[in-house]
């Protein structure tokens, strides 16, 4: 029927996009372009409440 082939079309589309999807998370998260983001993100548990506070 045309359903199932509309369905399978779509069940297809929508693996290739979540896939697309997961790789630009990881080509976002793990780029060298973040490293200053994430180590200025690490060093925030270690601050002073005041040094946040204050600027």
């Amino acid at each position: 029927m045309v359903i199932d082939t509309l369905f399978d079309n779509a069940s297809s589309v929508m693996t290739v996009v979540s896939f697309i999807t997961f790789a630009g998370i990881l080509w976002w998260a793990y780029g060298h372009h973040k490293e200053a983001d994430f180590a200025t993100a690490a060093e925030l548990p270690f601050a002073d409440d005041e040094e946040i506070h204050h600027g």
